[in-house]
């Protein structure tokens, strides 16, 4: 599917792909002006924690629980200082609570042993930590104002391909497709666009491609 996208894309004629990059970033961003990372967090340590616990939950549950868990765990030896059955309990709500928490606790000792307790900002350290691969390191290094790729989740796939700007499945060769064409200063809010896009617009089972400002751009658009 993605595959027949890029080729629509010459087939309407609506340029390539660094053509229309400029003015899709520009819609979006006038269309969702509010678009930034629904995870609530008040320092990097805050952050970290929270994206880690992101995978295969809802942004809305991680903040749920992290109201409490950051009330309790506000330096890395306080997750390293209780039994881990008890931080288990305390993210048990998120799902896969025994690999999160067995996670949570062995980034904090990297911190610890290796950062002086602080999150590094550098991708290469970021994937140091255990339970943070280039996704969550990503994120991370985005939300600190290091971006140094482009965090590419289920609704940045998704709208990349109908866009026409990959026609990759695997988010990594995505990432890469999407370096080589979005403008190195839009590589932190480019996510949040399409992202806030796919969620209000671009629904995975019925876009709404009638309200849609991509629709002149876009080769997987039903509104011709």
């Amino acid at each position: 599917m993605a595959r027949s996208y890029v080729a629509e894309a010459k087939r309407r004629g609506l340029g390539s792909r660094r053509e229309r990059i400029g003015p899709i970033v520009e819609r979006l961003a006038r269309e969702h002006d509010d678009a930034t990372i629904a995870l609530r967090f008040r320092s990097d340590l805050e952050l970290l924690v929270s994206v880690m616990l992101s995978a295969q939950t809802t942004d809305v549950n991680v903040n749920r629980v992290t109201e409490k868990l950051f009330r309790k765990y506000r330096k890395p030896e306080d997750y390293l200082a209780v039994p881990v059955e008890e931080l288990e309990h305390d993210v048990y709500a998120t799902g896969f609570y025994r690999q999160k928490a067995k996670s949570i606790r062995g980034a904090m000792r990297v911190l610890l042993e290796e950062f002086d307790g602080h999150v590094p900002r550098r991708l290469e350290e970021l994937v140091r930590l255990p339970g943070v691969a280039r996704k969550t390191a990503n994120v991370v290094a985005a939300e600190l104002g290091h971006a140094q790729g482009i965090v590419v989740d289920t609704h940045v796939r998704r709208l990349s391909q109908r866009l026409g700007l990959t026609r990759n499945d695997d988010p990594v060769k995505i990432e890469r497709d999407l370096q080589r064409v979005v403008p190195r200063a839009d590589w932190a809010r480019f996510p949040h666009l399409l992202i806030w896009h796919g969620r209000r617009v671009c629904i995975a089972r019925r876009p709404v491609c009638e309200e849609c400002v991509l629709a002149a751009l876009c080769p997987s658009a039903r509104v011709f």
